[in-house]
């Protein structure tokens, strides 16, 4: 486990004297890139396959909980592993992360029943939460934020082929082999990805400071966030909303969400520390990655059943169909990075992506029963491009604004909110699609478009406010882009620290 001198400023603020080499550099990203593959493939690969998952165990009410439990459970330790990278080093909690992920992966494979699959979902997400936050952080520690735009292409392959493949694999499982192949697939990954991170890393540079973990607040998010989603997915489903257990929930959650505040101000160290949140270009850009990279997974786990559901496509099709929305981010945000590094208003660009990406959202709302697969198709292309040039703006700016032993914490900060806006809008969009149609306790898939048929429901209506609670969701988005201060993102790593620490 790595150690530092607590008495050495150097390695606090300003890292190892001797600078990395740019093949050292590159050593380093390669080793990060399979760790971030992993974690990023698990994300496109399950989404075509959840409709054959629910069909086969019988269970469609529950179905969201497979993506909501992963990203509550990944969203509640991502500051845990931010603060532990910055505790005890990049490398040795990196390697942690592979291996509970793999052993994660490894109960979802064997999973029988929808409970055990859920809970072996969680455990992965324990896993997969500090696989990306603290690749993202061993980033920032090698590269200044100004030139990071030169190695975005090899961020850029990563989600790019993740993107490509996790939805043609995802489906071809489901439809040839059998859904748990989706879960064995991360067995060579992560092995490989741990032997290639635990070589690769041994020369990062150290920024270490002990810090606190916060478990009893932790503990309290997971709970309050729980008894909300809880509410979302049983209200006007299992229990009428007016009805004792919902409001119970509701009320439960705010009481919870009340101590979680109250614990943060009261903690010698939170788990969300109120000094990054403080700063206003941290909060400003977190809010706006909630809120637009939240709508984004909701779009990818419900597009697949309104491909099936709606469209009458399988599972392998809808994969197929899925990657407009999937590659697209990518080109996005590889566009936005190559930019950012190039002008001084780098908000422009996402300002105007996110408008595009709300204007196609609002077609698919007025139209989306008479357009073809295909016009689909190119508008969420649309929306996803639009979507991707917000993604590197509100990651680089909010590690432009933090030391370099804050950085760890920034970062899974930034991921944490990112990941609670997912689980909450996966929630929300599942309760407009099982409350719309009519769907009532366990069922498989198919009983989605029976019962709508029985009731006389339309399931091209009930997705219609899916695609507009998503346009909501986008302009929230835009409205926090908005307000984020443009503050010059610094050529070395030192000068932003010095920047960072004056503030």
């Amino acid at each position: 486990m790595d150690t530092m001198d607590q008495s050495t400023p150097a390695q606090i603020h300003g890292g190892p004297s001797k600078a990395l080499s740019q093949a050292e550099i590159r050593t380093i990203i390669m080793g990060v890139m399979l760790a971030m593959f992993l974690a990023a493939l698990d994300q496109t690969i399950i989404a075509t396959a959840l409709p054959t998952i629910g069909r086969e165990l019988g269970d469609l009410e529950h179905l969201s909980w497979i993506v909501t439990v992963y990203l509550l459970t990944s969203t509640a330790v991502t500051p845990l592993y931010g603060k532990l990278s910055d505790s005890y080093g990049r490398r040795t909690i990196m390697l942690i992360g592979i291996v509970v992920f793999i052993i994660g992966s490894i109960a979802c494979a064997l999973a029988p029943s929808m409970l055990f699959l859920i809970l072996a979902r969680g455990l992965q997400g324990i896993g997969g939460g500090g696989l990306i936050a603290v690749a993202q952080t061993i980033i920032a520690d090698i590269v200044p934020p100004k030139e990071r735009g030169r190695y975005q292409v090899y961020f850029a392959s990563v989600f790019m082929t993740s993107s490509l493949l996790g939805p043609i694999l995802g489906g071809f499982f489901a439809d040839h082999l059998h859904w748990s192949a989706i879960f064995w697939i991360n067995l060579p990954l992560g092995f490989v990805a741990f032997i290639i991170a635990f070589r690769s890393l041994r020369k990062l540079p150290r920024f270490e400071r002990p810090h606190r973990l916060d478990l009893l607040g932790a503990i309290l998010l997971v709970s309050a966030t729980v008894a909300l989603l809880l509410a979302l997915s049983w209200g006007g489903i299992r229990f009428p909303w007016n009805s004792f257990p919902v409001l119970g929930l509701f009320a439960g959650s705010l009481l919870l969400w009340g101590l979680f505040a109250l614990r943060m101000r009261m903690a010698p160290e939170p788990l969300i520390p109120s000094g990054v949140l403080h700063n206003p270009v941290v909060r400003m850009s977190v809010l706006a990655a909630c809120f637009g990279m939240g709508t984004y997974i909701g779009l990818t786990i419900y597009l697949p059943v309104y491909f099936e559901a709606v469209r009458g496509l399988s599972a392998s099709l809808s994969g197929l169909a899925l990657i407009p929305l999937m590659a697209g981010t990518v080109v996005g945000a590889t566009l936005s990075g190559r930019t950012m590094a190039k002008v001084k208003h780098y908000k422009r660009l996402p300002t105007i992506g996110l408008l595009v990406a709300m204007a196609a959202t609002g077609v698919l709302v007025l139209y989306g029963e008479a357009l073809s697969v295909l016009l689909v198709e190119i508008l969420l292309g649309i929306i996803s491009i639009g979507l991707g040039t917000l993604l590197p703006v509100t990651m680089v700016t909010t590690q432009n604004a933090v030391a370099p032993h804050q950085m760890g914490t920034a970062t899974g900060t930034a991921n944490f909110f990112r990941s609670l806006g997912g689980a909450f809008i996966v929630a929300i969009f599942g309760a407009i699609v099982l409350s719309g149609s009519g769907v009532t306790g366990a069922a498989s898939f198919e009983a989605l478009g029976d019962v709508a048929a029985k009731s006389g429901v339309n399931l091209s209506d009930v997705f219609s406010y899916v695609f507009l609670a998503a346009m909501v969701g986008f302009g929230l988005a835009l409205a926090f882009l908005l307000a984020l201060e443009e503050r010059p993102l610094r050529g070395s790593a030192a000068k932003a620290a010095e920047a960072a620490i004056a503030d």
